[in-house]
């Protein structure tokens, strides 16, 4: 499973709104406590699960999000933690592509999906904008394509797109999410609505609610970057482990496009406990999807992983590698560092 902890205090729940904690999760006593462990770092993504809308009592609730102890990784920096930090549950439903749980704390609202109750959506509150996860990383991107539209495949809250928004406010992104119930959650809770405005330099987020994987949902003239941030029940979507499925989305960009995609962490099959890794420039391998990349593009895809406090996933972006000087000139000051990391995938066999 590719995830990891995020980095939040031991908390426990104030009351909701509402009372969620009855309807819709088994009663915990004296107090429902969701520690650090509890939340998982992930992307947004497309789940698969029976169509159930849990704003009726008469039917199915979601699964516990307090799961076992066995099935929450504890970190030991993270138990130790001294301060305490309230959580509101603002929502929890059941749709038929998720099981989305919206989490509201005084420094941010989470948005989690599926089974895993992985993290796929930040929205820091106060000036602090970034998330210091791979969202960040995405808006290193429009500097080095053309001008043209932006895609991201699995919107999910839309925390890709309000930091890109932010500090490329002119930017048209076209943002694909195939559950009609998770976008109407990230309107009502993440401020969605706001970026399909119009903006006063005409950027704004187009949303459709579809497969990102549909032949007919891709523009004729082709975009400029597509951003891949596809997962269900915690793993990247198996498609995107083939050859066939890059090639296909490749056709779909401009002359000169870009993908840039988050590949999540280390794939158990990846390695089949047969490839001797030469050097550290080559740990890449150690990742199914980029090496599905790489055997698309030869030559013509780059790398980085972020570090653990960052979650350790994996990032790939497709074309020639840019010079790294002149692309850390042009992002913003956070990320200067961050674009210098980017290193070609070396050829295999």
């Amino acid at each position: 499973m590719f995830w990891s902890s995020i980095s939040l205090s031991p908390t426990a729940i104030a009351s909701p709104p509402f009372p969620l904690t009855e309807l819709f999760f088994p009663p915990l006593s004296p107090t429902p406590t969701l520690t650090a462990a509890t939340f998982k770092l992930r992307s947004s993504s497309t789940c698969r699960c029976t169509k159930t809308d849990l704003t009726s009592q008469h039917e199915e609730p979601p699964p516990n999000p307090y799961p076992k102890q066995d099935e929450k990784p504890q970190a030991a920096a993270a138990a130790a933690a001294a301060a305490e930090e309230t959580f509101q549950v603002l929502t929890a439903i059941h749709t038929q592509y998720n099981d989305i749980l919206i989490v509201d704390t005084p420094q941010s609202r989470m948005l989690l999906l599926d089974s895993t109750h992985n993290v796929h959506s930040v929205l820091q509150k106060g000036d602090e904008k970034w998330t210091g996860s791979y969202w960040d990383e995405f808006v290193s991107l429009p500097p080095i394509v053309t001008e043209g539209p932006i895609a991201i495949y699995g919107l999910g809250g839309g925390t890709a797109a309000h930091l890109m928004l932010d500090v490329w406010p002119s930017l048209q992104l076209e943002g694909w999410e195939i559950d009609e119930i998770l976008i109407d959650k990230a309107r009502e809770y993440f401020g969605l609505s706001n970026l399909e405005k119009c903006n006063d330099v005409g950027g704004q987020l187009q949303v459709h609610i579809d497969d990102a994987f549909s032949h007919e949902q891709h523009r004729p003239s082709g975009y400029a970057a597509i951003i891949i941030d596809l997962f269900s029940d915690g793993k990247v979507l198996s498609q995107l482990q083939e050859v066939e499925i890059w090639l296909e989305l490749s056709n779909r960009l401009m002359p000169g496009g870009r993908l840039m995609v988050n590949c999540g962490g280390v794939s158990e099959s990846s390695l089949d406990g047969k490839v001797q890794l030469p050097s550290i420039d080559d740990i890449w391998m150690q990742n199914s999807t980029i090496k599905a990349l790489a055997e698309a593009f030869p030559g013509q895809v780059n790398w980085k992983r972020m570090p653990e406090s960052q979650g350790q996933n994996y990032l790939a972006l497709t074309g020639p590698l840019p010079d790294l000087t002149s692309w850390s000139a042009m992002v913003p000051s956070c990320l200067s560092e961050a674009v210098k990391q980017w290193k070609p995938c070396r050829p295999f066999h």
